[in-house]
């Protein structure tokens, strides 16, 4: 009980970068996905960042052994405007304005900003995905995040993805406004996984409610190449659920 209530406490000083709209990945001490800053040693790096060692609910899953439940359908309210793309150091992440939500039952969320992960984060049963974009959204309410992952497989062009591949700052801290439309980043059917987790990258604070859709999209090859040309591996490997129930919608 106390360690959870340590996790809390960690989680709501880490989630004022994301309040301030900047990346969380970007703040606190060097880390990286390699070699004595990589994912081993985040716990380590000082200040806020002994969950990434010390939670219980860290993230990403190998999503295997789901339940299926009733659970509210993901209902997207996102608007098409002027956002910024950015190279942050660990990912390219484009920061929305103001006014695009995600709604699940009761649960109001304001999105944040997207980013991408190659390869995929999280795992189905031991397989991982070309890539992975992650919304992340804020609860205004509670404070919490609520991120919707989407998987994303190598095939027929993305018209969406494809702008942004044609716009990826290529120096670090690089960044410029960008006419986006997020929407073109989902696919038909929003059937999910849903489990309780954290940040995937440092401070790894315990703050997020998870919904992972079950359907990927398809990109086109050499846009996933544009990508991996600036960030060949930027995923934290799959970690232990230790006990945490992974929920299907029907």
């Amino acid at each position: 009980m106390e360690r959870r209530r340590f996790i809390k406490g960690l989680a709501l000083i880490g989630l004022c970068p994301l309040c301030a709209r900047a990346s969380v990945a970007a703040e606190g001490a060097h880390w990286s996905y390699e070699g004595d800053h990589g994912p081993d040693h985040w716990g380590a790096l000082g200040g806020d960042d002994a969950a990434c060692s010390i939670g219980s609910q860290q993230s990403p899953l190998n999503i295997t052994g789901a339940i299926e439940a009733e659970l509210p359908a993901l209902v997207l309210d996102w608007k098409k405007g002027r956002a910024e793309i950015v190279n942050n150091g660990h990912t390219i992440q484009v920061d929305m304005p103001p006014g695009s939500k995600l709604v699940r039952g009761d649960k109001r969320f304001e999105m944040l900003q997207f980013h991408f992960h190659a390869p995929s984060e999280h795992l189905v049963k031991g397989k991982g995905f070309a890539m992975e974009v992650h919304f992340v959204h804020k609860n205004a309410d509670t404070g919490t995040l609520g991120v919707l992952g989407v998987f994303m497989t190598s095939g027929a062009a993305n018209a969406t993805f494809s702008g942004l591949a044609d716009a990826f700052p290529v120096e670090e801290g690089a960044k410029r406004p960008i006419e986006i439309d997020p929407n073109g980043l989902v696919p038909k059917t929003l059937g999910y996984w849903t489990y309780e987790g954290s940040l995937t990258t440092p401070p790894c604070s315990e703050i997020v409610d998870w919904m992972v859709v079950r359907e990927p999209i398809q990109v086109a090859a050499a846009d996933i190449e544009k990508f991996t040309k600036l960030y060949k591996m930027n995923a934290r490997p799959a970690l232990a659920a230790h006990r945490r129930f992974i929920l299907s919608s029907i």
